[in-house]
This record gives structure tokens, C-alpha cells and sequence, in this order.
């Protein structure tokens, strides 16, 4: 897999001294049907009937679509209009999110099911095919499969081998 989308200016700027503090990128794989069901399983699930929450644990595995998370621990908000409605995950405790093309590993992320949108935060790691990028903070859009990472990015970019 390769950056596709990545303009060549982009390219040169990751070969420039000096650091390089965010970094838009193509993420073709990490996309997510915000209309497709949500799966949860882990090995055990507490619920707040109070505040409408419920805590996963151990071996929690989110799947929408294509797009799986796994996490230690995932805290769901349901809507407090429509408890049958997950408004946002809180997943924290080596965080991963894969797509067919694409992972990216995190100590936590928050996932905003109707806004479609992924914040992974703390030592973040995506790899695409030979690609390498790290930063501290990554926002992926899973509508357009657009990502920016943030915090001191290092990119290593490997070439296209000639066919």
C-alpha cells in the first residue's frame, strides 16, 4: 500500500530538518458506514441505567462496517433519547484501530458515532502497507477517509518498488 493521495509537496516536507507538527494524510481503508450496526463483545459489560453508560471490558472488540477497534476497556454513551443509540466510545488501554489497508495503534481514542469521527491520542503508530507515521494525536474523518496527525510526526515512507 502506498500514500496515493498524498501530494509531492507533502513528500518533501517530511525530508526537511527540523519537526514537523501535523500532517494531513489519505486513510483509503479507515472508513465507517455511520448507518451500519455497531458490534460489541468483550468479557464483561456493567451498565448504568442512571446515566444511560455501560463499561466493556477485557478483550473489547468494536466492529462497524470494515472497521474494527479493539481495546481493554470501552466506555459507551447512549443517547438519552434513544437508549438503543450510541452516541460516543471512550476506548482506552492499547487501543487499535484496523481497516483492511490500514492500522493504527494508540493508548486511547474516542469515537464519535454520529459525527463519524476517531480521535486517537497518546504515542500513536499507523501503518499503511510499509509506510510508518507517529505522532501524539491522529483525527480521522471515516466519512471521507481523511486523517491528520499531530505532535511531533515522524513519516517514513517507503519507495514504490519499480514493476
Amino acid at each position: 500500500m502506498r500514500f496515493s493521495a498524498v501530494p509531492a509537496v507533502l513528500l518533501c516536507l517530511a525530508f526537511l530538518p527540523g519537526p514537523v507538527l501535523a500532517q494531513q494524510i489519505a486513510l483509503g481503508g479507515i472508513r465507517a458506514d455511520a448507518k451500519a450496526p455497531v458490534e460489541v463483545t468483550a468479557d464483561s459489560l456493567a451498565v448504568n441505567q442512571t446515566d444511560g453508560s455501560a463499561t466493556f471490558t477485557g478483550n473489547v472488540l468494536v466492529v462497524q462496517g470494515g472497521m474494527r477497534l479493539k481495546a481493554a476497556v470501552v466506555d459507551v454513551e447512549y443517547d438519552p433519547k434513544d437508549r438503543s443509540k450510541i452516541l460516543r466510545m471512550h476506548a482506552t488501554g492499547g487501543v487499535t484501530l484496523v481497516s483492511p489497508a490500514e492500522a493504527a495503534e494508540a493508548k486511547e481514542a474516542v469515537y464519535d458515532v454520529a459525527a463519524s469521527h476517531v480521535v486517537m491520542t497518546g504515542d500513536v503508530l499507523l501503518t499503511q502497507g510499509q509506510n510508518v507515521m507517529s505522532g501524539q494525536k491522529l483525527t480521522v474523518d471515516l466519512k471521507t477517509g481523511t486523517g491528520q496527525m499531530d505532535g511531533r510526526v515522524r513519516t517514513i515512507l517507503q519507495p514504490e518498488a519499480k514493476k
